[in-house]
């Protein structure tokens, strides 16, 4: 049985936690910051990152992120909707296509929480 992630704040991702090793997490910031290292454990979400942040202005069309992957659409979106629920990716629809952008600091900002 899959868990759901709990939807994190996409207006600043960088609000997550403290470093770990300045200061104990408290166990809200514990379950933020697993819910987001969770969402980059998968090697589909890595990919569909890296292809998004690779993409000319740091945005794709779910269109072009099947091929790459070798998934369907839906499966894709599924990933994608982790992602964008993790804080990583922002969404925009256009027409009948859904645009996704990688989140500027998110990736950073946990690392930031696990660097010494």
């Amino acid at each position: 049985m899959a868990t759901e992630l709990p939807v994190l704040n996409q207006a600043d991702p960088a609000t997550c936690c403290a470093p770990l090793v300045r200061e104990p997490l408290s166990a809200a910031d514990a379950v933020s910051l697993a819910a987001r290292i969770k969402a980059l454990a998968d090697p589909t979400r890595l990919r569909l990152l890296s292809i998004v942040s690779a993409s000319e202005g740091r945005e794709a069309c779910v269109c072009d992120l099947t091929d790459p992957v070798g998934l369907s659409q839906p499966t894709v979106s599924h990933h994608l909707k982790i992602l964008t629920d993790a804080g990583f990716l922002s969404r925009t629809k256009r027409g009948t296509w859904a645009y996704y952008a990688l989140v500027p600091g998110a990736l950073e900002s946990v690392g930031e929480v696990l660097a010494p």
